[in-house]
């Protein structure tokens, strides 16, 4: 017997898909990071972006939602340390504007940066923590036992639709990134362009309650 039924797995993934693939904060995250970082950077955001949704998971699972809808004031406390550390990496990015190619050429060290930024961004979210408990829950079968299991199988497919989407958004962030970046002029712009969209998700965190 299937861990989830069958209908409700192909509905859930069918869903789940048409999430990933409308452009949102994590997706838009991935993107700029790519631009300014190259492929590999893209990508290893895109990853960090999901390990930061593996925390929302497993603080669903432990009632970490109920805690914020009961306590707005600790909600509103995570939102905007998200929305300060996004508004952080936007001004940083705009002030060391043309220091994008650079950065893309650090290798390991600049790698583990886009991993950390994308799970700090996730993380910081606390809306995904809310939507995670709203969404896996309609598509849990209590009637077949093993709600656990289900829910587990569900966040797994959730976080591999989520690097398997953001991740191609990253990799060819990165293609684009290679095209654009050969004139330093360009290379000002896509820094510009990229501090613009962390800079604007901070601004929306912060104003969305």
């Amino acid at each position: 017997m299937w861990v989830v039924d069958g209908k409700l797995l192909a509905s859930y993934l069918a869903l789940v898909t048409l999430l990933m693939i409308t452009p949102g904060p994590d997706m838009l995250f991935v993107l700029a990071s790519g631009i300014r970082g190259g492929s590999r950077v893209g990508f290893v955001a895109a990853v960090g972006v999901a390990v930061g949704e593996t925390v929302h998971l497993l603080a669903a699972a432990a009632g970490l939602a109920a805690v914020f809808q009961a306590a707005p004031a600790l909600y509103d406390l995570v939102r905007f340390a998200g929305a300060g550390y996004l508004v952080w990496l936007g001004v940083r990015t705009l002030r060391t504007r043309g220091d994008g190619v650079a950065e893309g050429r650090r290798g390991a060290s600049g790698t583990r940066r886009a991993f950390w930024r994308g799970m700090l961004t996730n993380v910081l979210n606390p809306k995904m923590a809310l939507f995670t408990v709203a969404l896996l829950p309609q598509f849990v079968d209590p009637a077949r036992g093993r709600v656990a299991a289900q829910l587990l199988l569900l966040g797994a497919c959730f976080l591999v639709l989520e690097i398997v989407v953001d991740g191609t958004v990253g990799l060819a962030a990165g293609r684009v990134r290679r095209v654009l970046v050969r004139r330093p002029r360009a290379a000002r712009g896509v820094d510009v362009a990229s501090g613009s969209v962390f800079l604007g998700l901070g601004v929306k965190l912060a104003a969305t309650r």
